[in-house]
């Protein structure tokens, strides 16, 4: 079976904008793997409630903030993604990128972002 990488990334980003934790745990089962580790300047966690308690945290601080790829390359079980982070009106408020592990299941087993704080 061959495994659309890019595919399972926006996949995970889709998350970031999930207003629902129903939402957002469907979103995690297509893209993560239960262990997963996130970190980025601000935080580190282990597995889906961590890392889903830091999305929530993220949209109180930026209500309707959400991510959008501009470029994603995969190779050997890792990708890297640029992005831009838009606020609810779809203005540019940010931007970096992130590098992901994938298992042999094409689920996403750690994620690293890169952004200015």
């Amino acid at each position: 079976m061959q495994i659309d990488h890019q595919q399972v990334w926006e996949t995970y980003t889709s998350a970031w904008k999930a207003e629902s934790a129903v939402d957002k745990r469907a979103l995690f089962e297509a893209s993560l793997a239960r262990e997963c580790a996130y970190q980025d300047p601000l935080t580190k966690v282990n597995g889906w409630d961590n890392l889903m308690a830091y999305m929530s945290n993220f949209h109180q601080q930026i209500p309707g903030g959400h991510f959008v790829t501009r470029r994603f390359r995969y190779h050997q079980g890792q990708s890297v993604a640029q992005w831009d982070m838009l606020d609810r009106l779809g203005n540019v408020i940010g931007d970096g990128a992130s590098v992901g592990h994938y298992n042999e299941a094409g689920r996403l087993v750690a994620i690293a972002g890169f952004f200015d704080i």
